[in-house]
């Protein structure tokens, strides 16, 4: 029989989810991220539930917060039997008769997430003898992770080189197509590794103003200075890109609301100081949506504050 091939963190999650359930059965198994309250599906072998990969449960009403937690042992073949497990609203949207839950963490001991299964009627209590070849893979997933986290950066990067060439003319931004391509590559690591990323719109008040009264080049200098605070406002790893005429994105990458919100009062203050008037949403990328929604958001909210101004 030809074995699967293994690549990275996403072909090697698909490949032990196979074979557990090949070895194993359970009509369910996932390899999952946790994300604050949010528990989300980065892969599956569902045989029966409709799980599908970019499903997002609430973490807290779970089994595995609570195997997490001490609360609940790594093997359940029965569930009921488990008092923290009887109890967890998951078992109330889905049928749940057995369990399995191995944590998955990150380089520094923290949680990524889960190995999990599940199943609707319990299981032999046999199946406990297989308890450590399904932590044994559950390590191995958590190295081949570390590995391909450790090398994002380098492969933004070199996506970034490649686009180089598609800047603005005037601002020496990515332009509307670099954006493009970039937005859709980071929406691919979003969805194979969980994510959050958030998008900001930001778009110039009064320039047409400023061009009737004094000249399209003063217009000119407020867009080229717009795109140097931009430029300056955010990390390194984010992307600022001119959209056209006087509209700029950015794309925050891995990054929550928290970091969003503190991203775009640090825009709005640097802008301000630059004698820079404009108008800015942000929006953060929801696992289920992905972030070509998050920038409707973030344009949505944008246009509701430049009403307001």
């Amino acid at each position: 029989m030809t074995q699967p091939q293994v690549y990275d963190f996403e072909s090697a999650g698909r490949a032990v989810l196979s074979f557990l359930h090949k070895r194993l059965g359970f009509g369910l198994w996932m390899v999952t991220r946790v994300q604050d309250d949010d528990w989300i599906v980065l892969q599956s072998e569902d045989h029966g539930y409709g799980v599908a990969p970019g499903t997002v449960f609430r973490w807290s009403e779970s089994f595995c917060s609570e195997m997490v937690r001490g609360n609940g042992p790594r093997f359940a073949p029965n569930s009921a039997c488990v008092p923290a497990y009887a109890a967890a609203p998951i078992g109330s949207q889905v049928d749940i008769g057995a369990y399995i839950g191995i944590p998955l963490k990150n380089a520094n001991g923290d949680l990524f997430g889960t190995l999990c299964a599940i199943d609707p009627v319990p299981q032999p209590q046999g199946i406990a003898k297989e308890q450590d070849l399904v932590e044994l893979l559950a390590e191995l997933l958590s190295a081949m992770l570390q590995s391909d986290l450790q090398a994002i950066e380098a492969r933004r990067e070199t996506e970034r080189l490649e686009v180089e060439a598609q800047t603005d003319s005037m601002t020496g931004l990515f332009n509307r197509r670099a954006w493009d391509q970039l937005l859709a590559k980071e929406e691919a690591r979003c969805r194979r590794y969980g994510h959050s990323s958030a998008v900001l719109i930001i778009d110039l008040d009064g320039l047409k103003h400023v061009n009737d009264t004094l000249g399209h080049k003063a217009g000119d200098e407020q867009i080229v200075r717009a795109a140097t605070v931009l430029r300056y406002a955010v990390r390194d790893v984010d992307v600022v890109a001119r959209l056209g005429g006087d509209e700029f994105a950015i794309m925050a990458v891995e990054c929550d609301q928290v970091g969003a919100e503190a991203i775009a009062q640090r825009v709005r203050k640097d802008l301000e100081n630059a004698k820079v008037m404009a108008s800015v949403g942000v929006a953060v990328r929801k696992h289920e949506d992905g972030l070509s929604e998050a920038v409707l958001q973030a344009d949505r909210l944008m246009y509701q504050e430049k009403r307001r101004r």
